[in-house]
């Protein structure tokens, strides 16, 4: 197993990061940036571990870091002239770019709202986002990114909507050199969000948007969203606006826009 060349994505990242870490082992690369937001660490730092020991997704679901297995990095974000509502579009952002990645890897994939992509014929989880919001006086985001690379082992456990787990090793990725995946990601991701933070956070405006809806497997699909406070919708998924909401559509006709919660798709409605 190869670690991950540090002073090789430092050469190849100069410019669009400030600062580009990687640790043997941490809790979570998101808790250690929120707080190296708070000690006053700059625009764009990104950490990365060959081991997470206490990884988190959505609703503080735990999410299996082995090491070597992956690629668990957060990008700390400090986006001038974004407003804290726009903040929730930046999992779209980071979702374009995984999607980009596994498009020059020549991994089949897709994504599902608001924050998994999901690759191979049987569409298991290849990666997840997380981004959070850190209190300061002016706007910050931590976004973490957790991508399998190789398998992560017979005793990883479905996660969230019965998603199984799958790596881009198992879908024939043209490499796993974890060093170059994630040079490749976070060049990606760099192109991205500056696009999105030119745009004040807009999607649309950030020619974005269209990108989303063509490579997003959930519209166009009957969905069950768990809703914060244990509230659920049934309904067609239908688009995502500017923001980053989800669009659905009721039994009933009624047009409900959502804004976070787990989408669990049910079938493809003709």
């Amino acid at each position: 197993m190869t670690s991950i060349n540090a002073a090789r994505l430092r050469a190849e990242l100069v410019g669009p990061y400030a600062a580009v870490d990687v640790v043997s082992s941490t809790g979570s690369t998101n808790a250690d940036l929120r707080v190296a937001s708070v000690e006053g660490a700059p625009d764009r730092t990104v950490l990365i571990a060959e081991e997470q020991t206490a990884g988190v997704g959505r609703r503080a679901r735990a999410w299996s870091s082995p090491k070597g297995a992956g690629i668990y990095l957060s990008v700390l974000l400090r986006p001038h002239g974004v407003g804290f509502a726009e903040l929730g579009s930046l999992a779209i952002v980071a979702g374009l770019a995984v999607t980009d990645l596994t498009a020059e890897l020549g991994v089949d994939a897709a994504l599902k709202w608001p924050n998994d992509v999901l690759a191979g014929p049987g569409r298991g989880k290849c990666a997840g986002i997380l981004a959070e919001s850190v209190a300061a006086e002016e706007v910050a985001v931590v976004l973490g990114i957790g991508l399998n690379v190789r398998p992560l082992g017979a005793e990883v456990k479905p996660g969230a909507g019965g998603l199984l787990p799958t790596s881009l090793a198992e879908h024939g990725a043209r490499t796993t050199d974890r060093t170059e995946i994630a040079s490749v990601l976070l060049s990606a991701f760099a192109r991205r969000e500056s696009r999105w933070r030119a745009a004040g956070g807009n999607l649309s405006t950030a020619g974005l948007l269209e990108d989303y809806r063509a490579r997003c497997e959930t519209l166009g699909q009957q969905v069950r969203v768990l809703l914060p406070g244990d509230a659920s919708l049934l309904g067609t998924a239908t688009d995502v606006d500017p923001s980053g909401q989800l669009v659905v559509v009721d039994e009933d006709g009624l047009r409900h826009t959502v804004f976070a919660g787990d989408v669990v798709h049910l079938r493809a409605v003709p």
